[in-house]
């Protein structure tokens, strides 16, 4: 079965993109271009109106190849993951994350990329990435705008996880659902919100709805990438941190 497959809902008025490698649905970099090509297959589709993204099984993802994070892999990694990101920024139609379970460091801006978030009632969030002596990029790009400052800063410094319904409260998450009717959910929000109105009218409002997203974090984007690939993965401690947990041993900090 292909890596990732979609699902097309209401006369293909709604795109359903499903990873489809449980039981983490990691974003390795074959995942990553699969959902690229899959974002751009359908984006353009005349009649479309939501493109969803959903993980196979009870996770949604627990983000990156810890494998992948080591510094020459990363060189082609990060720019891959952060091409899905704006790729998903600048979709012609209105997008949603659909999340189940743990939605883990890079399926955390994977679903910050989306313009809403429709979680189960036990979904958990979370940026572990400061563990590994490493921070999430796309994040710290764009946490701050859908949350405010200091929950994305707590949230990247700490890596601690979180749940649905304080994402909610904070204003990230749209819609809080039972598990087994997350799908159901974003079904009755689709044929509310969406499906009556206009494909071309949608286009235009989504553009238009995310000018000021986009001017904030694609520029902070490309900042904290090259934060990322020329600052910290110059240091030890960086590769350190995945090596670490690759040979499942405790780090050892030397803070160069």
């Amino acid at each position: 079965m292909a890596i990732v497959t979609t699902i097309s809902e209401r006369d293909g008025s709604w795109i359903r993109i499903v990873m489809n490698a449980p039981k983490g649905n990691l974003l390795s970099v074959e995942m990553v271009r699969a959902l690229r090509a899959a974002v751009a297959a359908h984006a353009g589709a005349r009649g479309l109106k939501w493109l969803t993204i959903e993980g196979a099984g009870d996770e949604f993802s627990y983000g990156a190849k810890i494998q992948e994070h080591l510094p020459e892999p990363m060189q082609t990694v990060l720019p891959e993951s952060h091409g899905l990101f704006r790729d998903l920024l600048a979709c012609p139609v209105s997008t949603a994350a659909l999340v189940n379970g743990r939605c883990l460091g890079g399926g955390f801006e994977l679903a910050l990329s989306c313009d809403d978030v429709i979680a189960s009632a036990d979904a958990v969030f979370g940026l572990p990435e400061i563990a590994l002596a490493a921070f999430p990029p796309a994040a710290a790009a764009l946490l701050p705008g859908r949350v405010g400052a200091s929950r994305a800063s707590r949230a990247v410094l700490t890596g601690d996880p979180m749940g649905a319904r304080y994402w909610h409260e904070a204003g990230l998450v749209s819609i809080v659902a039972p598990q087994a009717t997350v799908l159901e959910a974003a079904g009755d929000w689709f044929d509310r919100h969406l499906a009556p109105r206009s494909a071309v009218g949608l286009r235009y409002a989504v553009e238009a709805s995310r000018l000021v997203l986009r001017a904030q974090v694609e520029p902070a984007l490309d900042r904290a990438e090259r934060i990322y690939l020329n600052g910290l993965l110059k240091t030890k401690d960086a590769v350190e941190g995945i090596q670490a947990w690759i040979e499942k041993r405790a780090p050892v900090w030397t803070g160069e």
